[in-house]
């Protein structure tokens, strides 16, 4: 019916969908900071898999969408200081709305080959 790749969940990856509210004056500020404490840090956790940054084009928001191996491996990041100064900054003129979900499916297109490219 879809022409679509589809893969079931059959693992205990969790995904987090963060959206931060922020000026558009500040968007970039607010990417900056998340990817300099992504990149530098927070990726070379264990259970880390991977993170994928956004800005919205009005300006008003920034969402970074993040899987981890388990919970417990994000919970044990937490606990590291080192990421907690770059937080606390882009708290200071963002605002947070986080999301913790499991993956129940990814989706993708399948070239005429019948071959699925990469996600």
């Amino acid at each position: 019916m879809f022409d679509s790749l589809f893969r079931p969940a059959g693992n205990a990856v969790i995904v987090f969908i963060n959206v931060f509210q922020v000026d558009p004056s500040n968007q970039q500020r607010l990417v900056d900071i998340l990817t300099k404490v992504t990149g530098e840090i927070v990726s070379k956790a264990p259970g880390f898999i991977s993170s994928t940054l956004h800005r919205s084009t009005d300006g008003s928001k920034v969402t970074m969408y993040a899987k981890w191996a388990s919970l417990a491996d994000y919970e044990a990041m937490r606990q590291d200081p080192a990421p907690r100064p770059y937080l606390e900054e882009a708290l200071s003129f963002a605002t947070f709305d986080p999301g913790m979900y499991e993956v129940v499916g990814e989706f993708g297109s399948k070239t005429t080959d019948g071959q699925s490219p990469l996600l």
